[in-house]
């Protein structure tokens, strides 16, 4: 099986890849580590390396080349591509997109001291916007280069909120949507959102894995998150947070 793993900076990809690799036995392979070794080999910043990056295009298409010989090379292990793009470029994948709110990330990433002296901030608030001008840099990067949408969720098998639960459930729930999908092909995508990042910020302990069964709700862009679509949409996310539910089901209208 392989498994691409993409996602919103500070999603917690790298977390989720280790618990993949210790508890489901994937081998990673992850384009990030690569791209924060050449900006520290060149004395760069990562924000600095995604600048360059935009006007020199022989960096991606490294990473990109590499990415595909492996998948190529390994059909017959389990492994995990923590990659912007290996959606793309890996043959036969289920393709996960990791969400996470951007006030969330930007907690995260603050007070990540695993990122080094290449990925350092003065604040939270400096953290939240740089990753804000990052995530435009690298949407205005790939869509000159490859002419894809990253941040486009219809590219992805499962789309999974990252913001609230514990990177233990978030990996569990790829492994078993990614078996599932193996057995019998799921039919469109799947948007799994938690009750909290959706408004009920009173939710009850979580005492269901999995998403609230009964309802696919429609949601929609906010400024920098996603909110409910309608008042209905927003009664159910009420309902699924005070019973105990991780997820709920979401399509964006």
């Amino acid at each position: 099986m392989h498994i691409t793993l993409t996602g919103n900076l500070g999603s917690g990809k790298s977390t989720i890849c280790k618990i993949l690799r210790e508890k489901y036995g994937f081998e990673i392979y992850s384009t990030g580590t690569v791209q924060r070794q050449l900006a520290a080999e060149m004395g760069l910043s990562v924000l600095e390396m995604n600048k360059l990056m935009c006007s020199d295009h022989k960096y991606d298409h490294l990473i990109d080349d590499t990415t595909a010989r492996i998948a190529r090379e390994n059909a017959d292990k389990n492994l995990v591509f923590d990659s912007r793009l290996a959606w793309h470029f890996v043959e036969k994948s289920y393709r996960v997109f990791l969400s996470v709110s951007l006030e969330e990330a930007s907690r995260r990433v603050y007070n990540d001291s695993t990122r080094g002296a290449v990925e350092t901030y003065k604040s939270q608030d400096e953290c939240r916007d740089q990753l804000r001008e990052r995530a435009a840099n690298e949407k205005m990067r790939y869509a000159d280069i490859y002419g894809l949408n990253y941040y486009d969720f219809s590219n992805y098998d499962l789309v999974l909120d990252s913001s609230h639960a514990t990177p233990e459930v978030l990996a569990q729930t790829i492994v078993t949507l990614a078996m599932d999908d193996r057995k019998k092909p799921q039919e469109g995508q799947m948007i799994l959102f938690s009750p909290e990042r959706l408004g009920n910020g009173n939710n009850a302990e979580v005492s269901h894995s999995g998403f609230y069964p009964d309802s696919v709700i429609s949601i929609k862009e906010e400024g920098d998150d996603f909110a409910p679509a309608s008042a209905e949409d927003k009664k159910t996310v009420a309902y699924a947070g005070e019973n105990g539910y991780q997820f709920v089901k979401c399509v964006i209208s």
